[in-house]
Formats: C-alpha cells, structure tokens, sequence
C-alpha cells in the first residue's frame, strides 16, 4: 500500500457519502467528489442537475468550488464516486479544472453498485496529458 492510499480511501468515503446528496432528477447518475488539501480539509460536491444540461454542475467542480470559496487552493488528491459496473471518470471540464490548482495528484476513481465496489486509482496526468495553462499560477 502506497502512502497516498490511506488518503484516498478516506476521501472515497468522503464522496460517497456526498454522493447520496447529488441533485440527478434527469440522468439518476450520481456523481460525489472529495478533494484534500495541503491544510488537511476535505472538501466535497456533488452534481447538480439541471432541466437545461448545460447548467449542469459536475461534483469535481462544485468541490473545487467549495474549496476556493473556504479560502484554499492546493489540492493533494481526489476522489469520485459514481454508480455502475466501472468507475466513471471526472469529464474533461473537471480535469481542466483540477489542473488549474494541481500540476499532477493522485485520483481515485470508484463506482458502486449494491455492496459492491470497483476502484481505479489513476493521476490527473494520466487522465489529462496535454493540459494547458494561460499563466503561471501564484504559490
């Protein structure tokens, strides 16, 4: 076991229990996300739906909100829970935006269906080679 995974397994229970609060009247596919910080919070999101989809918010980025808004801005590791067979990844939107406070972190990714849970842990390098950034970021 690596030291990242005592991090991510907590912050897998962290999005999963947000996951029960997603806001999906439309798709039913509920999506939770945690994100800890150098400060050692947790913050979560959840995805919230809405009737015109591209008001629809992903829970990466409601977490990445929550984040910004609490004052911080140096995530160390990420997870997100999604239902299904196989672990659903952030959409590309998400892994942007990740990368705009993280050069690199590790991601665990897992999907849950009844008991049963399928885990993937991935980088944000590996799920997004080729980002980008306008200007170099203040630190």
């Amino acid at each position: 076991m690596t030291s990242r995974a005592p991090r991510l397994d907590r912050l897998v229970e962290a999005a999963a229990r947000v996951r029960d609060r997603a806001y999906a009247p439309y798709s039913r596919y509920r999506v939770g996300a945690a994100l800890e910080t150098e400060s050692g919070r947790i913050f979560v999101g959840c995805n919230v739906e809405n009737a015109s989809y591209g008001a629809t918010v992903c829970a990466e980025r409601n977490a990445v909100a929550q984040m910004v808004a609490a004052g911080e801005d140096r995530p160390l590791a990420c997870a997100v829970v999604t239902g299904g067979a196989s672990p659903g990844t952030p959409c590309g939107i998400c892994r942007q935006v990740l990368f705009e406070f993280a050069d690199d972190m590790p991601i665990a990714m897992v999907a849950v269906s009844g008991r049963r849970r399928t885990r993937h842990d991935t980088t944000l390098t590996q799920l997004l080679p080729a980002a980008f950034r306008l200007r170099a970021r203040k630190r």
